[in-house]
């Protein structure tokens, strides 16, 4: 059994099936409105539907494991304030697939920065270990002394918004 953010204790699958139903519904009804809309006969509209709720799904599974394991990674009463996808440092990248979600991410919680790599924690820093700054759109983040990240944050605004969670969680 896991708990959650709220104190409530359940089996982690729970919150990955939830996740994938909700992740499956809205292209399922479109799919099915598609065909009703197309008069077609309900067996030719069951198998796209069943199809996308297949894959819908599946999608919502992983997105839904990810989640579980950046909850589990949060230190007792630690609040994650915001999740910022950081765009690649170059142009040649490849973007991720959309069912796949952004490659990386910069979680802001109440106890720091937490970089990670789809399910994969790059590095994790508290406050007040560090010096956060923004250089116009990009966001440096500096820790004892070194400069540990230069990050594009999407969406824009993004880097002044984690300057400002830094500035009141008594950063530099």
């Amino acid at each position: 059994m896991d708990t959650d953010e709220n104190g409530r204790t359940g089996p982690r699958w729970r919150s990955e099936w939830a996740t994938a139903a909700g992740t499956a519904f809205l292209p399922v009804t479109a799919v099915v409105l598609a065909g009703v809309e197309a008069a077609l006969p309900w067996w030719a509209v069951t198998g796209p539907a069943v199809l996308t709720a297949g894959l819908a799904g599946w999608a919502g599974v992983r997105i839904g494991r990810r989640r579980a394991v950046r909850r589990a990674a949060l230190e007792p009463g630690e609040k994650v304030l915001g999740t910022y996808t950081v765009r690649p440092p170059y142009r040649e990248h490849t973007p991720p697939a959309a069912h796949e979600g952004p490659q990386y991410q910069l979680v802001v919680t109440s106890r720091g920065l937490q970089m990670w790599e789809r399910s994969a924690l790059l590095w994790r820093h508290p406050w007040p270990e560090l010096r956060v700054l923004t250089d116009g759109p990009r966001l440096r983040v500096h820790h004892e002394g070194r400069e540990a990240a230069h990050l594009l944050l999407e969406p824009p605004g993004a880097a002044q918004e984690v300057r400002l969670a830094a500035t009141r969680h008594a950063t530099g």
